[in-house]
């Protein structure tokens, strides 16, 4: 399952990322805020407007706005 599939408070874990379907920079800077294969996630909330975007990603104990292309680029299983 990808990351922006992920229900609203399950924990999971980052599988695998698909870096190549993100942009550079964008891939650079998801990494430095560690959401890379083995980190720990789960969606705090998702926006409510049509796109249901952005999402709050919870990565230990931060929390990221992150959009849905994005989390859509990540892999994760429920833990």
């Amino acid at each position: 399952m990808t990351l922006d599939l992920l229900p609203i408070g399950q924990d999971a874990r980052i599988v695998a990322v698909d870096w190549a379907a993100l942009v550079a920079e964008e891939a650079q800077r998801l990494q430095a805020l560690g959401l890379d294969a083995g980190a720990r996630v789960s969606v705090a909330h998702r926006g409510v407007f049509a796109g249901r975007d952005p999402l709050a990603i919870t990565v230990g104990r931060m929390t990221v706005a992150l959009r849905r292309v994005h989390a859509r680029a990540m892999q994760v299983e429920p833990v």
